[in-house]
Order: C-alpha cells, then sequence, then structure tokens
C-alpha cells in the first residue's frame, strides 16, 4: 500500500497541490472551466504556513489505520478500503452532521457547506492515477510512497529534529 509522503523541508508554499487537488476533484476536471462553471472549488490538502519559521507544510488525511472518522459515522459513508487502505467517503450516503469533522485528530475533514457533505483527502482512488497534489508538486515535497518507504524512519528523524529546533 502507498501513502502520501511529505518532506516539509522542500515545501515552497505555492499551494499548487491545493489547487491541483480542487481541480481533479471538480466536474470539469480543468481549471479554466471551473472558473467558468462557477463550481466551488473544494481542496482536500492544504498548505498550512509559518512565516516566523519559514515553514509551509501541506496538510491531508493521514488516512489512519483505525480511523476515528469511520467509527463516528452514523451513515456508514466513511469507511476503510481494505484493499487500498484508504479512508473513503460515500458523499451520498453523508449526511453532513459533521461528526467526522469534529473526531478528526488531524483537522484534515473539510465540511462542504454547501453540499451539505464532509470532503477529504482519497488520495485520488477514483481517478486511476497518482494523487493529484503529488503530480503536480514543482519541488516533490508531496510524494506517494510504498508504507515500508514511509515508515523507514527518515521522516520520524526530520521531524523530530524540526520539533526540537534543530531544522527549519
Amino acid at each position: 500500500m502507498k501513502q502520501i509522503l511529505v518532506r516539509i523541508d522542500r515545501c515552497v508554499g505555492c499551494k499548487t497541490c491545493e489547487l491541483a487537488c480542487s481541480i481533479t476533484h471538480s466536474s470539469s476536471k480543468d481549471l479554466f472551466g471551473a472558473w467558468l462553471s462557477g463550481q466551488q472549488l473544494v481542496r482536500r490538502v492544504q498548505v498550512e504556513t509559518n512565516p516566523e519559521r519559514s515553514v509551509n507544510l501541506p496538510i491531508q488525511c493521514r488516512q489512519c489505520r483505525e480511523p476515528r472518522c469511520v467509527s463516528a459515522c452514523m451513515t456508514g459513508a466513511m469507511y476503510l478500503d481494505e484493499r487500498t487502505g484508504v479512508v473513503l467517503n460515500r458523499q451520498e450516503k453523508c449526511v453532513g452532521c459533521w461528526m467526522c469533522v469534529m473526531v478528526c485528530p488531524y483537522g484534515v475533514i473539510i465540511p462542504n457547506e454547501a453540499q451539505k457533505v464532509a470532503v477529504k483527502c482519497d488520495q485520488c482512488v477514483s481517478e486511476g492515477h497518482d494523487p493529484a497534489c503529488v503530480k503536480a508538486c514543482p519541488t516533490r515535497a508531496v510524494k506517494f510512497v510504498e508504507i515500508s518507504e514511509f515508515d523507514k524512519g527518515v521522516r520520524r528523524k526530520f521531524l523530530s529534529k524540526f520539533i526540537a529546533g534543530e531544522e527549519t
């Protein structure tokens, strides 16, 4: 199984990942078409910035192994796809109660007020290709790697140094 890995040392905060995600999940699948249609674009990844520390961090669903959003979902709209390991949302079953939004420890489930459904990163599973945010990132800060690569400890070591203030 693959997971999205973020190298915060490479992110420049350009938000290209946000735009690519929004366009990929739009009905038109292109920026000009989405703009012409007046459709509200909803991103599933967001780049948080901390100018004091010169840090940018793309944040999206971590695809938890025991997702709280799935447990909290009263309609079964949120579910864990056992084959891919991706937490998905059947929007036709979502009633907009926002329980998943409230219990997500990462704050990455977004309430789409216009459609009354919860929105989250689905790793572009339905698109049949690598995630749009990964393909669009000009600095390759966002990667799509096997979990074995993800768990090698490189990320953990970097974050430990970053939290301790040794990395910026």
